[in-house]
C-alpha cells in the first residue's frame, strides 16, 4: 500500500498553482505547506488550495518535520540556493527546470543529494505526460526505424519588459533556460545521448538575455537535431521525429495529447493520448512512486541526464558569450 506523501512548495507563482492543481487529483498526495517571501502571497495561496501551513520564509517550511518532499517553484536564479537549502536539511527535492543556472551548480546539487542519500529530480514534466510515455514505447519498438533527424521549436511572444523574469538576467531570464530547455531535453530523450557537435546562433537583446536562438546538434552516427526557442516570436510548438520508416509529428510537444504518424506507403494516422488535470500530476506521481520504493532518483529523468543537458546549455551560452549574475558556487 502506498504511503501518503506530504508536499511542501517553495514559491507561489503561476507554475506553483498548476502543480498544486495537479496534486489535487492524486489521492496519495497532500499539500502540507507553502512558502513565499512576498508578504501575504503564501497565505492567499493556502486559502485557494486549503493548505494549513503557510510561511513567509523558506527556512521555516524546510524545517517542518511533517513534509516528505519539497517542490521548488521559484525563479531560475534561486533554484540552486533553494535546492541546496532543502538537501542540507535532508528533504527530498523536485526542482523546477532548469535545475540550476549552470552545470557546476547542478553537479554540486547532484553530489550533495547522492552523498547524503536524498532524492533529487529536475521537474521536466514533459517526460511523464502519457503521450510522451507512449511515444517512447513506439521508439523502443522501432516503429520509425532508425531515427535520423529531430526538429522542435518553442516560442512565446512576450512584450519586452526589463523587470519581467523572461528578460531579466538577474532572474536567469532568456529564452534558452525558460523555453529552449524543452526542445533540448526532447532531443536528448530521443537520441539517448548528448550531441557531439553544437552549432548555434542567438540574438542577445537590450536586457542582455537571449531573445531568440537556434541550434544545430550533430551526433556520433550522423544523426541531427534542429531546435529553436524565442521569447519574441510566436512558434507552432511542433516537434518532428524522422526515421527510416516514417515520421511522427507531435503538436505542443512539451505537453502533447496526440501524435500524427506517417509511415512509408501508408496514410497519416492520428494517435490521441489525453492527459488529466494540468499534467503536472504525472511528474508528482513519479516522485511519489520513487519515494515509496526507496529510489533516490528517477529512471525517466535521471540526474546524469539533467547534468548533460545543463552542460549542453552551458556550451550554447559560451558560444553567445552570455553569462548570468549568480552563477557562483556556494561553498
Amino acid at each position: 500500500m502506498s504511503k501518503i506523501i506530504k508536499w511542501g512548495i517553495l514559491g507561489c507563482g503561476k507554475i506553483a498553482n498548476k502543480f498544486a492543481e495537479g496534486l489535487e487529483v492524486l489521492p496519495d498526495a497532500i499539500l502540507e505547506a507553502v512558502a513565499s517571501r512576498t508578504e501575504g502571497k503564501a497565505e492567499n495561496f493556502g486559502k485557494i488550495f486549503g493548505v494549513k501551513n503557510t510561511y513567509n520564509n523558506y527556512e521555516e517550511l524546510v524545517k517542518n518535520p511533517a513534509i516528505d518532499v519539497i517542490y521548488i517553484a521559484t525563479t531560475h536564479n534561486f533554484h540552486y540556493k533553494n535546492a541546496l537549502l532543502c538537501l542540507n536539511h535532508g528533504k527530498p527535492v523536485l526542482c523546477e527546470k532548469p535545475i540550476t543556472l549552470n552545470a557546476k551548480q547542478a553537479e554540486q546539487l547532484i553530489n550533495t543529494a547522492r552523498n547524503n542519500n536524498i532524492f533529487l529530480m529536475e521537474a521536466m514534466w514533459t517526460r511523464f505526460i502519457p503521450c510522451i510515455v507512449k511515444l517512447n514505447e513506439f521508439l523502443d519498438e522501432g516503429l520509425l526505424g532508425e531515427i535520423q533527424h529531430v526538429t522542435a521549436d518553442f516560442g512565446i511572444k512576450k512584450e519586452l519588459d526589463p523587470k519581467v523574469r523572461s528578460f531579466n538576467p538577474d532572474l536567469g531570464g532568456g529564452a534558452l533556460l525558460d523555453l529552449g530547455i524543452y526542445p533540448i531535453s526532447f532531443a536528448r530523450m530521443i537520441y539517448k545521448q548528448p550531441p557531439s557537435k553544437i552549432k548555434s546562433s542567438a540574438y542577445i537583446g537590450k536586457t542582455n538575455v537571449d531573445e531568440k536562438s537556434c541550434y544545430l546538434f550533430e551526433y556520433e552516427n550522423g544523426q541531427t537535431a534542429m531546435l529553436s526557442s524565442s521569447h519574441r516570436l510566436i512558434m507552432p510548438h511542433d516537434a518532428f521525429i524522422y526515421g527510416t520508416k516514417g515520421y511522427l509529428r507531435i503538436p505542443d510537444f512539451y505537453h502533447p495529447s496526440k501524435m500524427i504518424l506517417k509511415l512509408e506507403g501508408k496514410q497519416e494516422k492520428t494517435i490521441r493520448v489525453p492527459f488529466k488535470s494540468t499534467g503536472y500530476n504525472y511528474e508528482a506521481m513519479e516522485v511519489m512512486q520513487c519515494l515509496n520504493s526507496g529510489k533516490l532518483e528517477s529512471k525517466i529523468m535521471p540526474l546524469d541526464e539533467t547534468l548533460e543537458i545543463m552542460k549542453t546549455m552551458d556550451t550554447l551560452r559560451s558560444q553567445w558569450h552570455l553569462k548570468y549574475p549568480g552563477e557562483q558556487i556556494i561553498m
